[in-house]
């Protein structure tokens, strides 16, 4: 069957779900069709935008998962970042994701991680092919990237994990600075879910989870991060270099935000792209 007979059907199937369709031209004449606003659960925070390539090169989508301390942030803060990568990724489809945000009223997890299941079973439903994700966020998102790759993506479909400023160890000194670290102490986990004697805080850290199978991962963090370290990094990488999982980082010269800015968005995406043209080649057949 022809790829542009494949996007017709996904679209009428998505015609179903109440949410606005448009052409959108993130440059160079690439033309995705915008499904937006789609619910793929019963709360109001469970929304998404979905973003098809008139032509499908390939099976990968890409699913954005935006930051705010998990209980803050909607998708909207990465619409124009998305809208990069689609110029330099034509052929993909993308997902520009909100979760259930937490309260003191309200744990993060596994409210959070389980959105990300419930997009993938959304996609999985829609789509007439088995795709491979790319996990990406920034912040809270790019920490319920990790940890949904590392501890809940027992099938392995997850084929990269992009992780922009994300907290991968809940415990490191150096995050215990955080001004909202309490929150993250009290509200992050529900301890009704840990099973075994594990902490809080190694339940929730994704590096807490890394072993020989976890997905590659690409990391960025700033030079200037006051909000999650650079030493962050340090821990990851070792983490990820004792279980040999393929993995590159990279700083930036900025503070938790200014990722966005140029020249350090073009940058990231530069990488992003080399990163899994490289792993794209390394994959064992």
């Amino acid at each position: 069957m022809k790829n542009g007979i494949l996007i017709t059907g996904i679209l009428m199937l998505l015609c179903f779900t109440g949410c606005r369709q448009k052409s959108t031209d993130p440059g160079n004449s690439l033309l995705f069709t915008d499904k937006t606003d789609i619910s793929y659960g019963t709360e109001s925070d469970q929304r998404m935008d979905l973003y098809l390539p008139k032509k499908t090169a390939g099976k990968e989508v890409f699913i954005i998962i935006h930051g705010g301390g998990w209980r803050g942030g909607r998708r909207s803060q990465l619409t124009v970042f998305t809208h990069r990568l689609m110029e330099k990724f034509p052929g993909h489809i993308f997902v520009n994701t909100d979760y259930r945000l937490a309260s003191t009223s309200r744990y993060a997890l596994p409210d959070q991680t389980d959105d990300i299941q419930h997009v993938i079973d959304y996609l999985e439903k829609t789509l007439p092919f088995e795709p491979n994700y790319i996990l990406l966020g920034n912040s809270a998102g790019a920490h319920l990237s990790m940890l949904y790759a590392y501890r809940y993506d027992r099938e392995k479909k997850v084929k990269a994990v992009i992780n922009i400023v994300g907290p991968a160890d809940l415990s490191n000194p150096g995050f215990k600075s955080y001004e909202d670290y309490a929150f993250v102490e009290k509200h992050l986990v529900d301890p009704e879910i840990i099973k075994n004697n594990i902490s809080l805080m190694n339940f929730g850290s994704p590096a807490y989870w890394i072993d020989k199978t976890s997905a590659p991962t690409l990391s960025f963090y700033g030079t200037k991060d006051t909000v999650v370290p650079a030493s962050q990094m340090k821990v990851l990488d070792s983490s990820l270099q004792r279980h040999q999982v393929s993995h590159e980082s990279y700083t930036f010269n900025g503070n938790h935000v200014e990722w966005q800015n140029e020249p350090n968005a073009s940058f990231l995406i530069s990488k992003i792209e080399l990163f899994l043209r490289h792993i794209s080649k390394t994959k064992t057949p």
